[in-house]
């Protein structure tokens, strides 16, 4: 439940057009809902601006079903991350409107257009990182961030990076998506004003160590302005991003209609 549907739910009240009772049933399951395995925050819009999301790796088919079918009684664009073809077959099957973003392995349940705000720049190094590449853009744009993608731009060729440094410059967040040694986010954050996102992939060679060599490179970056989330963890950051980007711009989350914004409530059904 968002700050939309609150106040439309006190609106009926007042009109007459609900009672208390049903009012009442229907504020029940705040802030949370008890599925057994699940407590799912219904509240979180609330509070954030943005619906909880699911995780979809760990849980099984079921489960992943069941907490959709509780958010999308009350919300749109809710993200379901690192979801695999299987988990999107068994979403659809609850029958809920859903669409899936294949190379990022987000669901988005219930998606509705948003205005997009802002600046938001993904890059990575190669396109091995598309991936979590798109886990961040996906998310930033579904949260409602403009982004613009600028993919295999990597230090081996670091003219491919120069080329584009007029969108750089223009971004209000930057997002850095880099495995191997991970130095595209220490570049990039000492040539731009804003702040950057790094992202260590668990892409390279053994010495690598599943994407450790590119966090600890990130973490040890020169450049003042880079920050760092977990390996793999296109989601993490594309959330942050859009953080970054509504301070920017003066946007707020949590205060949009269905004609658009960060999360409009879904009509009572």
């Amino acid at each position: 439940m968002d700050k939309n549907h609150l106040v439309d739910l006190l609106s009926r009240v007042r009109d007459g057009e609900m009672s208390i009772e049903g009012a009442l049933e229907r504020l029940r399951k705040l802030p949370f809902e008890n599925l057994g395995y699940a407590r799912v925050d219904s509240h979180r819009c609330v509070r954030t601006g943005v619906p909880e999301v699911i995780f979809c790796n760990g849980k099984s088919l079921e489960q992943i079903q069941g907490i959709v079918q509780s958010l999308s009684r009350h919300h749109v664009n809710v993200l379901a991350t690192w979801a695999t073809p299987e988990a999107f077959d068994a979403i659809r099957r609850t029958g809920v409107e859903c669409r899936y973003h294949d190379m990022a392995r987000i669901a988005v349940i219930n998606p509705r257009p948003v205005e997009a705000v802002g600046s938001v720049v993904v890059v990575s190094a190669g396109t091995a990182d598309l991936r979590v590449a798109e886990e961040a853009a996906v998310t930033a744009e579904v949260l409602g961030s403009r982004v613009k993608r600028l993919y295999d731009v990597g230090v081996a060729g670091i003219h491919r990076l120069l080329d584009v440094m007029g969108e750089l410059l223009n971004a209000n967040a930057i997002v850095v998506v880099a495995g191997m040694e991970g130095a595209l986010a220490s570049v990039v954050g000492g040539l731009v004003p804003c702040p950057v996102i790094g992202v260590p992939t668990s892409i390279g060679y053994g010495a690598s160590f599943g994407g450790v060599a590119a966090l600890l490179s990130m973490l040890n970056s020169c450049a003042a302005g880079v920050s760092v989330v977990n390996i793999d963890n296109g989601f993490g950051a594309g959330y942050q991003a859009t953080l970054i980007n509504r301070i920017a711009t003066g946007a707020r989350g949590g205060d949009a209609t269905s004609e658009g914004g960060i999360s409009p409530t879904v009509e009572d059904r």
